[in-house]
């Protein structure tokens, strides 16, 4: 999760920073109008946690029990346990969603922990870190103190509609009549009592709204604390990420000039060298060495044009993303089916993710040449998509896998790349393949 930092302005000229407080003043009365209808909406939703969450509630419990139960029966009692988590997290989704559109909180959605490693124990891994997440486990908390809130508003309905029942008692009886607690009581007190009951039973109702809104946003609505160590947390890992992919690009135009473009230029002057001690006694020879020099000059500016297509690719910048992966799908050594689909507003000239574009770029440069290198793949599958903000990709090899995310290596240049653009990461390569690669980095620019 990415948090953007706050923006501080200093006040316009001709203003002081008090000037602010009548503009605040129309949403301090606006949040006041409508804090009558939050209370009866969140009475609402108590109401119905406490007639339906009871039985979920029920439900998880039975799961808990079914699962402990049958551990040792052919290990059935784990699926069921593997299911609760599940279970867990999409009721702990659910209350975060609710608590949310309830007090028009901004709250990023749950999400399950992502696999850190291929394979089946990357994924029993993730289930473990699941089931450890503090932030679905407050949220859960928040629900089953909104189902024992929402059980106690049920009955405090039934008080007020019990009390405004027995406010009119003296219109179809006389003498005495029982009253609240088992009592015996005179029927002309029943209007005083039935009012007071209402009464009492409204401002319970409202007492446990009220409460339930302070523990929700103190279980579920992160503090501000917590944001600002979340969001230097981020900081810092995006920080190292570009430090890492900085030096990891550095160390790889410093190989390739040193293993490529290098020797060749030497070559080349070597051979230009014989030329020229040959041109008087051997013009024959010394114009095969020239024409040998000049072969050698054209191999070396095309490795020096594809090292500079590696470090900034100018089709990127004046075409878009799409028209950059169809070239460079165009020269990939192996078949390689494309499907870029991108919305209308990250295409246009002014609104483009130009860093989040080339960040994907360079992860699916990467992941065709190591394809190409490593795999023995015979094609490639290419997917691209806008999604909420962010772009995501997607390349897909059917090589024999194995791939491995090795310190300094092709792979680990795209992790670090990516988090440095505040992106995520993920690679799945069993052995006997396929390799799938997946990033999805937000459009901040």
């Amino acid at each position: 999760m990415t948090t953007n930092p706050t923006s501080l302005t200093p006040p316009p000229q001709g203003r002081t920073p008090g000037s602010a407080a009548p503009a605040a003043a129309p949403a301090a009365a606006d949040d006041a109008a409508k804090r009558p209808f939050r209370i009866l909406l969140t009475a609402l939703e108590l109401a119905a946690l406490g007639a339906l969450g009871t039985a979920v509630f029920a439900t998880l419990t039975a799961m808990l029990g079914v699962g402990l139960g049958l551990t040792f029966v052919f290990g059935i009692g784990l699926l069921v346990l593997v299911g609760l988590v599940y279970a867990l997290y999409g009721v702990a989704w659910f209350e975060v969603r609710r608590v949310a559109d309830l007090y028009g909180e901004d709250l990023p959605d749950l999400r399950l922990r992502p696999r850190l490693r291929p394979g089946f124990g990357g994924w029993v891994r993730s289930i473990g870190r699941q089931s450890i997440d503090g932030r679905m486990w407050r949220a859960m908390l928040n629900f089953v103190l909104g189902c024992i809130a929402g059980t106690l508003v049920l009955r405090l309905l039934w008080g007020v509609v019990w009390s405004a029942v027995i406010a009119f008692a003296p219109l179809r009886a006389e003498g005495e009549m029982e009253g609240p607690f088992g009592a015996v009581m005179p029927v002309g007190w029943a209007p005083v009592v039935g009012i007071l009951g209402v009464l009492a039973a409204a401002a319970g109702i409202v007492g446990l709204a009220l409460l339930h809104r302070l523990l929700s946003r103190t279980l579920v609505v992160p503090s501000r604390e917590a944001e600002l160590s979340a969001q230097v947390r981020t900081t810092s890992a995006q920080r190292a990420g570009a430090v890492r992919a900085a030096e990891l690009e550095r160390t790889r135009i410093e190989r390739d000039l040193h293993d490529g473009v290098q020797p060749r230029l030497v070559s080349v002057g070597m051979t230009l060298g014989l030329a020229q001690q040959k041109i008087d006694t051997d013009p024959t020879a010394a114009k095969e060495l020239i024409g040998e020099a000049h072969t050698s000059t054209k191999a070396a500016i095309t490795e020096l044009r594809q090292l500079a297509r590696g470090i900034h690719t100018s089709v990127l910048d004046d075409r878009g993303l799409d028209a950059a992966l169809s070239a460079l799908g165009g020269r990939s050594h192996i078949p390689v089916q494309l499907d870029v689909r991108l919305d209308a507003g990250m295409t246009g000239a002014g609104a483009r993710c130009r860093d989040a574009e080339a960040a994907v770029y360079f992860a699916i440069a990467e992941s065709l040449t190591n394809a190409a290198k490593h795999s023995r793949a015979s094609e490639c599958r290419v997917v691209v998509r806008s999604r909420d903000g962010a772009l995501w990709a997607r390349v897909e090899d059917n090589g024999m896998g194995g791939a491995q995310v090795q310190p300094g290596g092709g792979l680990d240049g795209i992790a670090n790349r990516v988090l440095a653009a505040g992106g995520t990461f993920r690679l799945e390569s069993p052995a006997g393949g396929p390799t799938s690669l997946e990033v999805t980095v937000p459009c901040a620019s």
